[in-house]
């Protein structure tokens, strides 16, 4: 997730804000992924956001990370 905001940053100018993205819709979304990639694009789509430069959306989007790993 790290990697994909900066590939994001560099080449849209936008970062995707983890925060707006449900847990389970986006585990559920990377387990289809492979054969249907279109309800993950539109997640992901949806979550964008310009604030590049924003301390708290970087540090949200670590922390989100941590969460989407835990096991429930």
């Amino acid at each position: 997730r790290i990697w994909l905001d900066l590939i994001l940053k560099k080449r849209l100018k936008k970062c995707v804000d983890w925060s707006q993205i449900n847990k389970n819709d986006y585990l559920s979304a990377m387990v289809k992924s492979p054969t249907n990639s279109t309800v993950l694009k539109n997640l992901l789509k949806n979550a964008l956001t310009d604030k590049i430069n924003d301390r708290e959306i970087f540090m949200k989007g670590i922390d989100y990370s941590y969460y989407y790993e835990e096991n429930e």
